[in-house]
């Protein structure tokens, strides 16, 4: 029983540094224009690179997905300190989502509904890869350009120094793993958080 147990903790870390070396890290940012972009709520700068991409005029319209019930668009804009006036046209929330799983089922509505072929996808980095596994599921035919936003506050170099971030790895890397078995691990492994 023991070898058995020490060989499933051998293949989940073995995963788990897998994992890690699949999260983004910086580099070159593709800055091809796409339909849409699409935030994923939940995170320290998402909201804020969305806006600046919209800003930049790399897509026509934005998307902000699991948005509180009680906050809508001037809400949004005025917390991001942005003119209303100029951005309002062009954004648009749901409030449906309350799990990656259900951030990817949102969108794919709203793309359906727009006609949308590409978006460019923006959240953390270390959520990127899992996001992907939903986005890709539920919108299998769109084109989606990840966008990663880097938390100051995760520490990918060096992760396993940092209890904190090395937590949220080892989470993230399960919830990816029943993602990938097609099982929602928001619910499961996030204890109250969003992801």
């Amino acid at each position: 029983m023991a070898i058995l147990f020490l060989t499933v903790m051998l293949v989940w870390f073995a995963g788990l540094i897998w994992f890690v070396a699949q999260v983004p890290s910086g580099g070159k940012t593709v800055l091809e224009k796409t339909d849409a972009i699409v935030v994923l709520t939940g995170g320290t700068g998402r909201l804020d690179t969305g806006l600046q991409l919209l800003e930049e005029g790399l897509a026509q319209q934005l998307f902000v997905s699991g948005v509180a019930r009680n906050v809508d668009v001037s809400t949004l804009l005025r917390v991001a300190q942005r003119k209303p006036d100029e951005l309002a046209c062009c954004i648009s929330v749901g409030y449906q989502a309350d799990d990656t799983a259900g951030n990817a089922r949102e969108t794919a509505i709203w793309v359906g509904a727009k006609g949308f072929k590409s978006i460019r996808l923006v959240t953390a980095s270390y959520h990127m890869p899992r996001s992907l596994v939903e986005f890709r599921r539920a919108l299998p035919d769109l084109t989606i350009l990840p966008h990663p936003v880097y938390p100051p506050q995760f520490k990918r170099d060096q992760w396993w120094l940092w209890p904190g971030t090395a937590a949220l790895l080892s989470s993230e890397f399960n919830k990816y793993v029943l993602a990938r078995l097609g099982v929602s691990g928001d619910g499961l492994l996030s204890w109250g958080k969003r992801p």
